[in-house]
């Protein structure tokens, strides 16, 4: 698996980069570093010609490492990861877990590429880096670091599909505190793909992931619901009440100490993940219900995706 996966079973929008693109990176890199290496050597040898020769490999072998092993280190630190190089070709470097590099990861970095990458010309780098499934160097694997492509191109959001109109509101009262996000992303990811699974393996895991999102909330699924027509419903209780909590934060940081909080509600508009929500009544009295999409007068789209029972 290349993603990046964190703790919480979220997976991360970074692609690692492979070696052709780290390859030409690391080449303008290396040019950049030699040019401001030779201007530095020939000022250094104009102002030191009068020294003997110990005190002149002295001041060599000080500017080659200061340059060469120091300034990626540096640059990599202050930058987080983005160097001329990487910045040319939509790279960078992060931590295994998708955070921002530090200096002691960017130290190990440079220490280990002036052995495998200036001591042996780059062969010990392009072999581990052919040989690693994320394309990493023995930089990166000692120092705990990935390079990624922060250039990607941009696919088509698959949206969640609607809950039949039958169900919408229907689990207004259901608690959702136990239900953890890896359990969520799985939902979501089987919800946007589910018309491009087999049949049996739709139906599966729809009742897989519906008896463990009932273990979780502690109410089981009602007789009669289909399990992906309650997991779509479910999914959109909770967007439903993600909306809700933003509005309400966002109106009462404009009201004064004391003063009501009113609750704004969508009514039958779209919500974050393509899902519909039914009005809910003024004041929070009673729980949204079909009847009362049906009242408000708005066309539900003229399918879900779902069949109502029999």
């Amino acid at each position: 698996m290349n993603e990046l996966v964190t703790g919480d079973a979220v997976v991360l929008g970074l692609q690692p980069a492979r070696l052709p693109s780290r390859a030409l990176a690391i080449a303008i890199d290396l040019a950049v570093l030699l040019t401001v290496f030779v201007l530095l050597s020939v000022g250094l040898a104009v102002a030191t010609v009068t020294l003997d020769e110990a005190a002149i490999a002295a001041i060599t072998v000080a500017s080659f490492l200061l340059i060469l092993v120091g300034g990626p280190v540096a640059v990599e630190t202050l930058s987080h990861g983005r160097s001329l190089g990487k910045l040319a070709c939509g790279l960078r470097v992060v931590r295994d877990d998708g955070g921002p590099i530090r200096f002691r990861h960017a130290l190990v970095r440079g220490a280990m590429g002036a052995v495998e990458i200036l001591g042996t010309f780059g062969v010990v780098s392009c072999i581990a880096s052919l040989v690693s499934a994320r394309g990493r160097r023995l930089g990166d694997v000692f120092a705990g670091t990935l390079v990624v492509r922060e250039r990607v191109p941009v696919g088509r959001t698959l949206a969640v599909p609607p809950p039949p109109p039958w169900l919408v509101g229907r689990f207004a009262q259901l608690d959702l505190s136990g239900v953890p996000d890896g359990l969520w992303l799985a939902i979501r990811q089987y919800l946007t793909r589910m018309n491009q699974l087999d049949g049996a393996v739709r139906g599966s895991m729809a009742e897989r992931l519906s008896t463990d999102l009932a273990a979780r909330t502690g109410v089981p699924v009602p007789q009669g619901v289909p399990a992906a027509a309650y997991l779509a419903a479910v999914v959109n209780e909770r967007q439903t009440r993600d909306v809700r909590r933003v509005a309400a934060a966002a109106d009462r940081s404009h009201l004064t100490p004391g003063a009501p909080v009113p609750v704004p509600v969508p009514t039958n508009r779209e919500v974050p993940g393509g899902l519909r929500s039914a009005e809910v009544r003024p004041g929070g009295g009673g729980s949204p219900t079909a009847s009362d999409a049906d009242k408000d007068g708005a066309v539900l789209p003229p399918t879900t995706g779902f069949v109502p029972p029999a």
